[in-house]
């Protein structure tokens, strides 16, 4: 009954449609020529065959906030087929809803087709599940039923490069002079829509400063497990957006007081209880965002390796008082983490593997004496691990001296280097007069102690 209805105010049947304010360009100040050449391309190419066009959503609101737009989406009246036969570098994806991407060089221009009202049955094209999550939703419509099935009214602004308007049907413009962040409809319903604007709520609002509007904010904690039923490619790509947007620090804090940390970081209470895991993750998230905001890359691995280190730490010590040798102690801590982590959302393969690489090397950095500092050196991925290493120093979490030693090192000439290793690599040890033989499995038994004894605060 009350989704029949939902559906008879969203498709206008009860209310005559949302009329836009339409701002000029006097008012925003947002000349055509601030969007990317391949969005106006998109645009005009467009309009000139007759569809109308429009820069839609997080560009234009990135726009008024005065930020450069990382990506642009353009909605139009046009099929996907129709848009389709006018781009020859195109292609069109999507299930849950066909969109088409047009590609300039580099670029990538998401254009979507004008999505119409949610109708009351699934005879339509919408198919959602038992919670309400939209499966597939390939029901076009107008412009004005487009804007009314968005997320939040600052998103549903569109700008027409060839008038320079902002034609805005929701006040959005009006929000974010009140750094406000409001859902459009019925929060709780669009919410059992897509789970995922809960996600985009907290990413917003930090990458924003906006807050989020009361009635939008109240469900959320409640709805969180919804969460649970998106599938895990769409939630890590939320959560990837919001690590790197600049302002990750913000979006985790969001994260968590919205209680929406459990369905994308499980473990992450436990990391951030303790304070040297509180420590060591605020340090990474900073690093993170200095390197976004200053245009540098970044690598997801290096911060999901940091998310998850401590409780890698405290695994491994367990494997080893269960008896297990260090290093395969320190994999199978690696491998209990990582599953436990996939049981709410795996990361991707090509992620994990960076991890497992930083997380293998800190062992390596503590023996300072013989080859060991010369071929920890050339491993392809030093540079992350010894990063990473910082990251641990500032946390408290090991000695500033270690981290101190191999900056020395790696800038020395080769006598200063070998005057560094004959002075002693491994401070608070003292040498062993006897040299064990060396077995087979010497290297990969109680040679390598793990970083709670050996150096380190944990």
């Amino acid at each position: 009954m009350i989704t029949r209805f939902l559906g008879r105010v969203f498709s206008g049947q009860l209310f005559k449609p949302p009329q836009p304010k339409i701002i000029p360009f006097g008012r925003h100040g947002i000349a055509r020529d601030s969007i990317s050449a391949c969005a106006l391309r998109v645009t005009q190419t467009l309009q000139h065959h007759e569809f109308s066009a429009f820069v839609v959503g997080g560009a234009v609101r990135d726009l008024l906030l005065g930020g450069r737009p990382k990506d642009y989406d353009v909605a139009t009246d046009a099929t996907p087929e129709e848009v389709r036969a006018l781009f020859r570098r195109s292609r069109v994806i999507g299930r849950r809803f066909r969109i088409v991407h047009v590609m300039c060089g580099p670029e990538i221009v998401e254009v979507s087709t004008f999505r119409g009202a949610n109708p009351a049955d699934e005879s339509d094209g919408r198919v959602a599940d038992e919670h309400g999550r939209i499966l597939r939703d390939n029901v076009f419509g107008t412009q004005e039923q487009d804007a009314t099935r968005r997320d939040f009214s600052i998103n549903a602004l569109f700008y027409d490069p060839a008038t320079q308007e902002i034609w805005d049907y929701h006040d959005g413009v009006a929000d974010l002079r009140r750094r406000r962040l409001r859902m459009i409809g019925e929060p709780e319903a669009r919410y059992r829509e897509d789970p995922v604007r809960m996600l985009r709520a907290a990413r917003l609002a930090a990458s924003t400063g906006l807050e989020i509007d009361p009635r939008a904010r109240k469900p959320i904690r409640r709805l969180a497990p919804l969460l649970a039923n998106v599938p895990a490619a769409r939630l890590m790509d939320e959560l990837l957006k919001l690590l790197l947007s600049g302002h990750a620090a913000d979006g985790i804090a969001h994260l968590r007081r919205e209680g929406l940390q459990h369905g994308v970081l499980p473990l992450l209470d436990r990391v951030m209880s303790e304070r040297a895991g509180e420590r060591l993750v605020a340090a990474a998230l900073k690093a993170t965002d200095q390197r976004v905001l200053a245009g540098k890359p970044v690598s997801p691995g290096f911060l999901f390796a940091s998310l998850l280190w401590r409780e890698v730490l405290a695994a491994w010590k367990r494997f080893e008082e269960k008896g297990e040798p260090a290093v395969p102690a320190l994999y199978s801590a690696m491998d209990h983490v990582l599953k436990r982590q996939a049981e709410k959302l795996p990361i991707h393969n090509r992620f994990t593997a960076d991890m497992k690489e930083i997380w293998a090397m800190q062992p390596r950095f503590l023996h300072r004496s013989g080859k060991r500092p010369y071929r920890l050196l050339q491993h392809p991925r030093f540079r992350a691990g010894y990063d990473f290493l910082l990251l641990r120093c500032e946390s408290g979490e090991v000695e500033s001296a270690i981290g101190e030693w191999w900056e020395r090192f790696q800038n020395a000439g080769e006598a200063a280097r070998s005057q560094m290793l004959v002075q002693g690599a491994e401070p608070g040890r003292r040498r062993r007069r006897r040299r064990r033989p060396r077995g087979r499995n010497d290297e990969r038994g109680k040679s390598e102690k793990p970083a709670s004894t050996r150096g380190t605060n944990s």
